[in-house]
């Protein structure tokens, strides 16, 4: 860990100076060997699912799972990101004092990011397509299930990276999967300069609390979807079904329904038909209700951890509530500000919802499995920031920036 901290740290002036046309090249280069080394990526894969096999579940498994398109998909992301434009060395403010100093505000790279995240090998491609792009220097740190499978990713990402003359040290990965390596990153003052967790609430937790090198908050996501009294109905089970069932182990599903009080009785006995009965041939919806819900449709009686609870599987939670109000303020009390969503045809409904809702990314009428880099015109995203500062929502390339003061004058003394 120490030789990677300090050859990351070396490697930090050489990236922070590469031109755009070079960073490019690079990128291009990067996804050109992802796909040149996919045999081995595969393999790689397929031994990562065969020891997680017995230990996760089928959702998770998705989460791990690569194939020749998924891997055709994370060259794509790369090459998305060589097509946007560079974040580094914008102008973003100029001004001359009355005194004549010359003061400009420039976005700069960050430096070294390292990231902590879970089972999911397109992060390690993504994360080392977004910090190169933004002169920044990655150390990831993937999960033990998939350690093979970022092993023969990052392996390739290098052989990119030198094919056109650009330090490996660019990206790096961690062998070490314990607890001990994540604490040493959390812990690795002067060397990195920001930490992203992407993972579960625990991983995010231990991150917050532990870190002694400024960490961004990512990822839980307890996303609610409220349908108002005036929803078109057949949207409104549309866009529930793909938010909750489209990929449910991610952290922008749909984890808890709210339905106002006046369509219940209408509502739920179709959505009971599209969740249920119309998914026994695949994976039906086991629906949690609240007492009102429990007394329409047929399901599991909520308990008090599930409006919650990131359940990451065909889990959902129901609750009815009396209109706007009462929706709002069961998300204020048990978001984790990640996404929302209102079903509405109601324009006083939508903007009460949308100024009162304070969320990453606040939905009308669409699913909110749309929190993502990628959807947003990103390219690709380091993670879901869920905090407020400096960061909020898909983590881009901007979000990978700092800024800098360039003051210039004439012999000027104070």
């Amino acid at each position: 860990m120490n030789d990677m901290l300090l050859a990351a740290k070396a490697a930090k002036t050489e990236v922070a100076q590469l031109t755009t046309v070079q960073k490019n090249q690079a990128l291009l280069s990067m996804a050109d060997a992802l796909m040149e080394n996919q045999d081995a990526i595969l393999a790689a894969n397929a031994a990562d699912m065969k020891s997680a096999g017995s230990t996760i579940s089928q959702v998770m498994l998705d989460r791990l799972c690569l194939t020749s398109d998924r891997i055709a998909g994370m060259a794509k992301g790369i090459r998305d990101v060589a097509q946007l434009p560079d974040p580094v060395g914008l102008q973003l403010d100029e001004y001359v004092r009355p005194d004549g100093l010359h003061i400009q505000k420039i976005s700069s790279p960050i430096g070294v990011v390292a990231i902590i995240y879970e089972s999911r090998p397109n992060v390690t491609s993504d994360a080392a397509a977004l910090t190169l792009k933004s002169g920044n220097v990655c150390i990831l740190r993937g999960g033990k299930e998939a350690y093979r499978s970022a092993n023969a990713i990052v392996n390739a990402l290098r052989a990119g990276l030198r094919k056109v003359g650009i330090t490996e040290n660019a990206v790096n990965l961690v062998s070490d999967t314990s607890r001990e390596s994540a604490t040493a990153l959390m812990k690795a003052q002067g060397y990195v300069d920001l930490l992203i967790p992407r993972g579960g609430a625990g991983l995010i937790n231990a991150c917050v609390q532990n870190a002694t090198v400024p960490c961004i908050a990512t990822g839980t996501g307890i996303c609610h979807i409220y349908v108002e009294k005036t929803a078109n109905q057949e949207m409104a089970l549309n866009i529930i079904e793909n938010a909750k069932t489209s990929r449910p182990s991610v952290c922008n599903a749909e984890e808890v329904l709210l339905v106002d009080n006046e369509i219940a009785g209408e509502f739920l006995p179709k959505l009971y038909t599209r969740l249920v009965e119309n998914r026994k041939m695949s994976t039906p919806v086991e629906l949690r209700l609240d007492k009102t819900a429990a007394a329409i449709i047929a399901g599991t009686a909520a308990g008090p951890q599930d409006f919650d609870t990131e359940f990451l599987d065909y889990i959902l939670a129901v609750k009815c509530v009396s209109g706007v109000q009462e929706a709002v303020s069961h998300i204020v009390s048990h978001s984790t500000g990640h996404s929302e969503a209102i079903i509405t045809e109601s324009p006083e409904s939508k903007n009460i919802f949308t100024s009162c809702v304070d969320s990453a990314a606040v939905y009308v009428n669409a699913s909110t499995r749309f929190t993502d880099g990628g959807e947003f015109g990103l390219g690709c995203e380091m993670g879901i920031s869920t905090q407020k500062l400096h960061a909020r929502g898909p983590m881009g390339l901007r979000e990978l920036t700092s800024y800098k003061y360039i003051i210039t004058g004439t012999g000027h003394i104070r």
